[in-house]
This record gives C-alpha cells, sequence and structure tokens, in this order.
C-alpha cells in the first residue's frame, strides 16, 4: 500500500519563504486528506511543493509506489488546458500525456468514458472548453486528473465553483475512489463541515506552518477554530452522528 509523509517540508518563492517545516505522520493509501486553513495560509504553494513544482527544503517521502514521477498528480484551481478543445480530447490529451506515441487504446478510450460517466459530464464530451460554464470546466479538470489514473492526488480547491449537489456528489465519488483504488486524495477545502464529513485525515496549514494533522474529528475542534480561524464555534452531532460546525461569533 502507497503511503506519503512529510519531513520539514519547506517552499520558496525566490527569496521569500511561503511555507516552512510542514512535517506530518505516513497518510496512507484509501485516506481522503483535507487541508485546511484561512486564505493565502500557503495550502497552494504546499501542494506546488508536494508535486516538485517548487523548491525547497525537506522531503516528500513516497513509499509503496511503483510510478514514479508520474505517482503525484495536481490539479491546480484553473482548468489546464487549450479553449478550443473538446471535453473528450482535454481528458484524453492529459491520458496520452503519460504514454509513448500517440495511438490511442481501447482501453484508454474506456477510461475516459468512464470518467465522463462518474463525474456526470459525459453530455458535455464534445463541447469545447471554451464554451463551458466554471463550474463545468472544474469537473473537466478533475477527470483531466483521475484519468492519469496517479496514486497521489492533489485537488486545490476542485469544489469551489460547484453548486451544493454537485460538491457532494464530487466529494463522495472522491472518497468512494479513494478506497477502491487505496489513493492518497489531498483536497484543499474551505468548507469544514465538509471536511469533517468526507475527510479521514485533516492537515491545518496557517501562516505557512503547519498547525495540526491526523483524524478530521480530533482536528477540528473548538480550539483550532479559535485559534486558526478566529472564531468562537461549537461542534455538535446530529441525530445520525454526523458532526457539524455551528458558529457562535468571531474572536
Amino acid at each position: 500500500m502507497v503511503s506519503l509523509q512529510l519531513k520539514d517540508l519547506g517552499a520558496r518563492y525566490g527569496q521569500r519563504t511561503i511555507i516552512r517545516g510542514v512535517s506530518t505522520a505516513a497518510f496512507v493509501g484509501g485516506q481522503v486528506v483535507a487541508v485546511v486553513g484561512p486564505n493565502a495560509a500557503g495550502k497552494s504553494t504546499l501542494f506546488k511543493r508536494m508535486a516538485g513544482l517548487l523548491d525547497g527544503p525537506g522531503e516528500v517521502l513516497l513509499h509503496g509506489s511503483q510510478k514514479g514521477a508520474q505517482a503525484i498528480s495536481y490539479m491546480p484551481q484553473g482548468l489546464n488546458a487549450s479553449a478550443r478543445l473538446t471535453v473528450y480530447e482535454s481528458v484524453l490529451l492529459a491520458r496520452k500525456q503519460l504514454t509513448p506515441g500517440w495511438v490511442v487504446q481501447d482501453d484508454e478510450l474506456k477510461l475516459v468514458d468512464e470518467m465522463l460517466s462518474a463525474l456526470g459530464i459525459t453530455g458535455l464530451a464534445f463541447r469545447n472548453l471554451g464554451e463551458l460554464s466554471g463550474g463545468q470546466q472544474q469537473l473537466v479538470s478533475i477527470a483531466q486528473t483521475l484519468v492519469r489514473e496517479p496514486d497521489v492526488l492533489l485537488m486545490d480547491e476542485p469544489t469551489s465553483a460547484l453548486d451544493m449537489h454537485r460538491q457532494v456528489q464530487v466529494l463522495d465519488f472522491m472518497r468512494t475512489l479513494a478506497r477502491k483504488r487505496e489513493v492518497i486524495v489531498f483536497i484543499a477545502l474551505h468548507d469544514l463541515n465538509q471536511a469533517l464529513r468526507f475527510a479521514d485525515q485533516v492537515l491545518v496549514i496557517a501562516d505557512g506552518t503547519a498547525q495540526g494533522s491526523g483524524p478530521s474529528h480530533a482536528v477540528i475542534n473548538e480550539a483550532m477554530l479559535r485559534e486558526v480561524y478566529q472564531v468562537q464555534a461549537r461542534i455538535e452531532r446530529c441525530s445520525r452522528g454526523q458532526a457539524h460546525i455551528l458558529i457562535d461569533g468571531v474572536v
């Protein structure tokens, strides 16, 4: 089973240090890890550093993967493809970037079809990317990431442009995918109630450092909400046992 651990990880833009000293216990395949924290805390920078797109001190310790440089796939906040491509072409291209040559195999076409169907965007397959809404483009970006079949997914706010129904659908799908394929899914989220609902583990980033890491229900507590988010809040459980946050005021 694949595992990933961060050890004293840091990242810089030029001479400016953005994140520093981020260390965690090992996350393992099958887990969804919510990366949370205030705006400009360093979450996107952390993902870029983990993906090898930024330099900095420390180590990303990945064990149990046989995919080399393809083991970690990073989904940025913006769609990474030409607006002139169709949805189907852009997802297939994301897959073909991993394989030599340009001969398309039947199993690759099947994989693209499966991803579009799973995300409910089969009907968009032959529309140009430039014609899509922001939420539709976000779903295509998710498909581009998933079709690469990595062992570790880094998803930077994949639900920010989606309506509530689509957010729940996508997060539930990612949790199922993590379990089924034993991959580690890191998802940057702003909605802490979604983190409580869908994530197994939480990593809290604030001021460029790790402020907490561990099981979601242990890390997301009243003290963390007060210190990191500057809100006075309570965590309660509904009749089905699901925890949710109630905000009483600001600190």
